[in-house]
């Protein structure tokens, strides 16, 4: 089948998951993006199971889906919809650029107060199918985090990214300040 297919290859990138329950997410992620993309490389399967293990990973938040819309001559808005410990949360917001206003809507929420340090984007592929792998790099209180995202389209990879060091940061001031 083509689970056991997935299985096998993620098996020869030596690529370990802890669970069924992982494995069957990966696969499902898998076929979204084929469903997407007419060619898949390792890099993907990489990138996909990457970043299915590091959404669970302390995930305070979590990406549920957005919409955005840019125009020539007007700001673009963005409305997303995420997690927060469970409970989920509508957002929209303007901004300079798409990313921008993702981060904003996010930040209308969240009001963690970070600094975003680093943007970056980096094609995992090559050609225009190629997925999106953003980093974003948040400060807060003298803790800097790096959060990754990746997706088809940049400004999912990016919110993606934005709320995995969000995470990151909200694990950290966990464990540091219990009493929080």
């Amino acid at each position: 089948s083509g689970r056991n297919a997935f299985k096998q290859r993620l098996d020869q990138l030596g690529i370990a998951l802890d669970s069924e329950t992982e494995v069957n997410a990966a696969f499902s992620r898998f076929k979204e993006l084929a469903d997407r993309k007419s060619d898949i490389f390792d890099e993907d399967i990489m990138a996909l199971v990457s970043d299915e293990q590091h959404s669970h990973d302390n995930e305070f938040y979590r990406f549920v889906s957005l919409s955005q819309h840019s125009e020539t001559g007007e700001k673009p808005a963005a409305r997303i919809v995420f997690s927060i410990d469970g409970t989920e949360a509508t957002c929209e917001a303007q901004g300079n650029g798409p990313v921008d206003a993702i981060v904003n809507a996010i930040e209308s929420k969240t009001k963690s107060g970070a600094e975003l340090l680093l943007f970056s984007v980096n094609a995992i592929t090559t050609g225009t199918q190629s997925q999106g792998e953003v980093t974003m790099r948040l400060s807060r209180a003298g803790r800097i985090v790096n959060g990754v995202g990746a997706d088809l389209d940049i400004v999912v990879a990016s919110a993606k990214a934005y709320l995995s060091a969000l995470n990151k940061l909200h694990s950290k001031s966990e464990k540091l300040n219990p009493q929080l």
